[in-house]
């Protein structure tokens, strides 16, 4: 059996699943990654959840995806943290997802002269964090986000995410934050050598050109735009920058997966 020669990094919301249901195909794409011993990881720049949880949410709509194949900003957020001030200190305004992850990595959280002030995604932010945050910040904590993005899909529509509150906290302080989270090629990195994957042989699959298509072409791996998210055809073309393919969705890949760009 030859050595496949690719492996995958696939972002969750648009891709896999889209409003707490299946992708069709996303079951069958999966399982055919691991029956060819093809290397995955899910990326998600939600801070929300722990793999744990997100195993959970997936295994809800009949998506079987180990912990350790799912990867956060928050873990990608705490991980570098970790190599930047080991056993450091963090103001954290955020869920599990992140404090559990921060606490791992040896994180001590508190609200006296931290050394971060670390903002993640959080569905109830509240004033007096953000103020708390603000004077912190003011008073040299450094700023760290988990990922620019400014707002995130609901069934009744766009809510306000960490990019949005990140500017609120920016303003306040002219000071900016350090975005972990995708485009930054630093998740993306974290992300490859948490598999043990190189750039030049990677795919990216994403449903959003301004994270997913940026974040893989900066880190020099291939990238494949499927439009089952939010992005389109028309879209797309509207970047200074490409996808390698455009997919209606990842069940275009079916019985592709060692060689998906073979032919063309």
């Amino acid at each position: 059996m030859t050595e496949p020669r690719w492996s995958y990094l696939t972002d969750m919301d648009g891709v896999l699943v889209r409003e707490e249901h299946l992708v069709p195909g996303a079951d069958e794409f999966l399982a055919e990654l691991r029956s060819n011993g093809i290397p995955f990881l899910v990326l998600t720049n939600n801070s929300i959840y722990t793999p744990r949880d997100l195993r959970a949410r997936l295994l809800r709509t009949g998506l079987d995806v180990p912990e350790e194949s799912i990867w956060t900003s928050a873990l990608a957020t705490a991980q570098f943290l970790d190599s930047q001030r080991p056993n450091g200190s963090a103001f954290v305004i955020g869920e599990a997802g992140l404090t559990t992850a921060l606490h791992a990595a040896g994180y001590v959280l508190t609200d006296s002269d931290p050394d971060y002030v670390v903002l993640g995604e959080t569905r109830t932010y509240s004033f007096t964090a953000i103020t708390k945050a603000v004077r912190l910040i003011e008073g040299g904590a450094r700023f760290i986000a988990t990922n620019p993005d400014p707002t995130g899909p609901s069934v009744e529509g766009s809510l306000p995410a960490t990019g949005s509150v990140a500017a609120l906290i920016e303003r306040a302080t002219g000071v900016k934050p350090y975005f972990v989270g995708k485009p930054n090629p630093l998740m993306m990195r974290s992300a490859l050598n948490n598999i043990g994957a190189h750039s030049e042989s990677t795919i990216m699959i994403g449903d959003r050109m301004d994270t997913d298509v940026h974040a893989g072409v900066e880190a020099g791996l291939q990238t494949v735009l499927v439009l089952s998210g939010i992005s389109t055809t028309e879209s797309a073309g509207r970047y200074p920058y490409r996808p390698t393919a455009i997919l209606d969705s990842v069940a275009d890949l079916l019985g592709k997966t060692k060689d998906p760009f073979a032919g063309t």
